[in-house]
């Protein structure tokens, strides 16, 4: 999927906030997709949601990159061993049985201290537990980084992870079950991603929240308003950089899928929503509620080319 999509238009490829995909990608060794195609199948691509009414993600209503990832591998016909949650000194006993490389996260990223970067969710694969020290590959850009138990342990029981709750999650014992093409398993994903954009109401959420053009319409008039420096930083550090990210991969594997319509649906959010970064950035207030306004009807529509398999 690198290089020229069927869509016509170069895909993106380049650094991303893509942790939890990378992350899985490296638990399936040779076996695993593009990464591209992984987080496509999270679902993450299809919607918007405004969490409590003031915090913006463009991935769908009620979703989360718990769900996410579980969905990826069910589609890509693996199975593993989720745990969590107990006491720091049985996590890290955990920890220390696995006996091999382990996918753990969500953290709190911000407790990582060998990385600079702020704070948020995030996932790591963990590599060994040599005497007091964890060795990992980080992939925000730290393949290889240590550090110390107690500080891991701080930063993995993710206190800061509003979704979930129990702390301590570590994915092993990878298993391929059966065997399914990249394609097939994105095929069968079409009607979970045209679930997710109609709005799941399934799913717990916390009061307040929004989603699809409903959350980026909210959105706008925040920005016009002002934000919290928070949030700014919450959008032009991560959130815009990420979304676009995903629709772009989206276009991309809707286009291989012989989606025409629905890839240029894809592409054209992607172009909307990367087009909300610099005057967000630069303080143009009224020039990103305009582009995030351009944004917000294109949810339904993908939505109608999608439940029409164009």
């Amino acid at each position: 999927m690198a290089g020229r999509s069927l869509t016509g238009m170069l895909t993106y490829l380049g650094s991303g906030p893509y942790c939890y995909s990378n992350s899985l990608a490296m638990a399936l060794g040779e076996h695993a997709p593009p990464v591209s195609v992984i987080e496509t199948l999270t679902g993450s691509p299809f919607g918007a949601q405004l969490i409590g009414g003031d915090t913006p993600f463009f991935d769908p209503y009620a979703w989360d990159p718990e769900i996410g990832l579980d969905a990826a591998i069910e589609a890509l016909g693996w199975t593993c061993v989720r745990t969590s949650g107990g006491t720091p000194s049985e996590a890290l006993a955990r920890l220390r049985a696995t006996g091999g490389p382990a996918l753990a996260g969500p953290l709190d990223m911000e407790l990582l201290t060998y990385s600079p970067d702020p704070g948020g969710d995030h996932y790591v694969m963990v590599l060994a537990v040599d005497g007091d020290t964890v060795l990992l590959h980080d992939p925000e850009g730290f393949p290889y980084a240590t550090l110390p138990v107690e500080e891991f342990l701080k930063s993995w029981q993710a206190e800061s992870v509003s979704y979930e709750s129990e702390g301590f999650v570590l994915r092993t014992g990878f298993t391929r079950v059966r065997e399914v093409p990249f394609m097939d398993a994105l095929r069968d994903s079409l009607p979970g991603a045209a679930r997710w954009l109609a709005g799941r109401d399934d799913l717990p959420v916390p009061p307040g929240t929004l989603g699809g053009a409903e959350a980026v319409h909210a959105l706008a008039g925040l920005v016009e308003s002002g934000l919290p420096p928070q949030t700014r930083g919450l959008l032009t550090g991560f959130a815009i950089r990420v979304g676009v990210r995903r629709l772009s991969d989206a276009s991309a594997c809707l286009g291989l899928l012989g989606l025409p319509e629905s890839a240029a649906v894809a592409r054209d959010q992607a172009r909307l929503l990367g087009a909300f970064q610099y005057p967000l950035t630069t303080g143009d207030n009224p020039a990103a509620a305009t582009a995030l306004r351009r944004l917000a009807p294109t949810y339904a529509t993908l939505y109608d080319s999608l439940r029409a398999g164009r």
